[in-house]
């Protein structure tokens, strides 16, 4: 079975209109529609994001930290 894929746009009336150069007139096919989810955009400038996350990620050395937590975990 060979698989087509292009995007379209269904009508207000309900109609999807399939490219004249498709081959699959006066074919059966099986029909399976996946609506494409609107991408919605950030509009968060740069010092935003800096603002938000910083803290977030420390300039702290965590070498001790893990020596710590393994040397914990298998004594």
């Amino acid at each position: 079975m060979k698989a087509y894929k292009f995007k379209t746009t269904v009508s207000d009336k309900g109609i999807i209109q399939l490219p004249d150069d498709s081959g699959l007139r006066e074919r059966k096919v099986e029909v399976i529609i996946i609506s494409e989810r609107e991408e919605k955009r950030s509009t968060m400038k740069a010092s935003d994001f800096v603002n938000k996350w910083a803290g977030f990620i420390s300039d702290r050395d965590t070498d001790q930290s893990k020596l710590d937590y393994l040397s914990e975990k298998y004594r």
